[in-house]
């Protein structure tokens, strides 16, 4: 089973997004997952849950669900966490698939 992991984001602050960008990738790989794509919102044609604004997504595969953890909780992910704060808000969850 391979676990996706999508951000609904919402961007704050470009120049500080791109300093994000640039390193997040590193963290993903070395947790022996992959960027599959990312993209910006063009139309909401639902949002019933009323989740926050989000103009933007990304999509992460992990082949364990135990890899995500690992990611998204590691010390080299948490040291992008200050610079992600002012980028962006972030909505981060995983699905199993």
């Amino acid at each position: 089973m391979t676990i996706m992991v999508l951000g609904l984001i919402e961007l704050q602050d470009q120049s500080a997004f791109e300093l994000y960008r640039a390193q997040v990738g590193n963290t993903v790989e070395l947790y022996q997952g992959s960027i599959q794509s990312r993209g910006t919102v063009t139309e909401i044609f639902w949002n019933e849950l009323c989740c926050g604004a989000f103009s933007a997504f990304v999509e992460l595969h992990f082949a364990t669900q135990a890899l995500a953890h690992a990611w998204a909780h590691s010390p080299e992910y948490q040291a992008l966490v200050s610079i992600r704060n002012k980028a962006m808000k972030l909505t981060l969850f995983g699905v199993a698939i």
